[in-house]
């Protein structure tokens, strides 16, 4: 018997029939609509998200093709794309709060692969308010609701640090006061 390599999955067809796939060798055809609205390296980016999350997140080895299927129909169908975003208004709010507890709860099962869009898509709405301070509340409990954990662990240190990276990265692609504060507690 030939191992799996570390990178791939099997992806089971509908004849039963298993084929080893790596992440980029994932492709995804558009049709119809969807073609004319959605970047296919985007939609690329997305399966490759989803084939992380089976492999790594769930320690998957076999998916079918029915299951990434939906899953990254689910994902594709969190990210609510939407147009790009207005100009900021020029008048500018001193402060603006969002309790994280409420976007994972909003992001309901599927948490973490509808979760950072939906955090992002806050970003966004909260900086076109033009606030000097932007505070996301409630990171240890919206953690421990995405890892299932009653106590603190190493898992939710790592997912605390890849939401506080993920902030940090988004905020460096929108637009900002000069003076502008960003408080994740």
């Amino acid at each position: 018997m030939i191992a799996l390599a570390s990178h791939c999955l099997l992806f089971e067809l509908a004849g039963g029939e298993r084929v080893p796939f790596a992440a980029d060798m994932v492709s995804t055809d558009l049709m119809g609509e969807t073609a004319r609205w959605l970047d296919p390296e985007f939609v690329n980016h997305a399966a490759a998200a989803v084939f992380h999350w089976f492999k790594h997140d769930l320690g998957r080895q076999t998916v079918t093709v029915a299951e990434f299927a939906e899953a990254l129909e689910k994902v594709l169908r969190g990210l609510r794309l939407e147009p790009p975003l207005p100009d900021r208004p020029a008048s500018a709010l001193s402060s603006a709060v969002s309790d994280l507890g409420e976007l994972v709860r909003a992001s309901g099962e599927g948490c973490e692969l509808l979760f950072f869009p939906r955090l992002r898509d806050e970003l966004r709405r909260q900086l076109l308010q033009g606030p000097r301070v932007l505070r996301f509340n409630g990171l240890r409990r919206c953690v421990k609701h995405l890892v299932g954990a009653r106590r603190w662990s190493a898992r939710c240190q790592s997912l605390e640090e890849q939401i506080v990276a993920y902030l940090r990265e988004c905020l460096g692609a929108e637009a900002k006061p000069a003076e502008f504060a960003l408080v994740v507690e």
